[in-house]
């Protein structure tokens, strides 16, 4: 239990990008907010670059197979990278 609750805590998210960097995306953490996503382009092996950010910090801009999409950060949560 404490070694899954370990990895859990060293997984990125796009919402821990910084502008400019880039990720490929493992998983999407919640079921509902995935179906919404995957319609979005956000599958599983594709790379995602976080594009902007608002003067606030949310929402952020990613860029996703050529599209740009905008996210709240809450959102942007529950896309996980790979390592």
């Amino acid at each position: 239990m404490q070694h899954k609750a370990e990895e859990h805590r060293k997984t990125r998210s796009v919402r821990d990008m910084e502008i400019g960097e880039q990720g490929v995306i493992s998983s999407l953490e919640d079921p509902e907010m995935g179906l919404k996503l995957l319609e979005m382009g956000c599958i599983p092996g594709t790379e995602v670059k976080l594009n902007s950010r608002a003067p606030l910090g949310d929402p952020i801009t990613i860029i996703v197979n050529n599209y740009t999409l905008s996210l709240r950060l809450d959102e942007a949560e529950t896309i996980l990278l790979k390592q």
